[in-house]
């Protein structure tokens, strides 16, 4: 199967509202129901397309029957942990298509758009115990730690060219750019 990474619009609102709960589901809650509402996350998604301040940007993945499979949100970092500009603000895949190179896709791209934004380091904050942790180590992001030494689930890209440059070397995904 193929797949192709774009950017978003409108019309892909209730898609994306879709995918964000099931995504969201099967991330955080073994694939059961309960997460956030189809309301909540098409309301949410309906208000940051109203926004277009340029406050945020994302990429979709879709497969090559137009389903979309996955996305990944950037906004700025708030400044509340110093040293970070960006913000890896969500990034998820549905769990069929994981382990295919759609991830480091995805991570890549938003890198890319960091930097073209003048934008030098992200940062994501995540669940300590998510098993997702680990696709975050092998692309080069550090554990943050709180003041007494406590991880919960925070990590870090000091520098998104180095990040853009192990996406770019890391095993081809079967998707393309466009």
């Amino acid at each position: 199967m193929a797949f192709h990474l774009r950017e978003p619009n409108e019309s892909d609102i209730p898609a994306l509202a879709r995918l964000h709960v099931q995504t969201f589901n099967e991330t955080h809650r073994g694939g059961r129901t309960g997460g956030p509402s189809y309301e909540l996350r098409e309301r949410q998604w309906r208000e940051a397309f109203e926004r277009q301040d340029g406050s945020w940007f994302c990429y979709v993945i879709e497969d090559d029957g137009g389903e979309l499979v996955g996305f990944a949100k950037g906004t700025p970092h708030d400044g509340g942990v110093p040293g970070y500009a960006g913000e890896l603000n969500k990034i998820y895949l549905l769990q069929r298509v994981q382990r295919q190179g759609l991830g480091r896709l995805l991570l890549g791209a938003l890198a890319r758009r960091f930097m073209e934004r003048g934008v030098p380091s992200m940062l994501l904050f995540g669940d300590a115990g998510n098993p997702s942790n680990g696709f975050y180590e092998a692309f080069g992001a550090e554990r943050l730690y709180g003041d007494t030494g406590e991880f919960h689930g925070g990590y870090g890209w000091r520098d998104l060219g180095a990040l853009v440059a192990r996406c770019n070397t890391t095993s081809s995904a079967r998707g393309t750019a466009g």
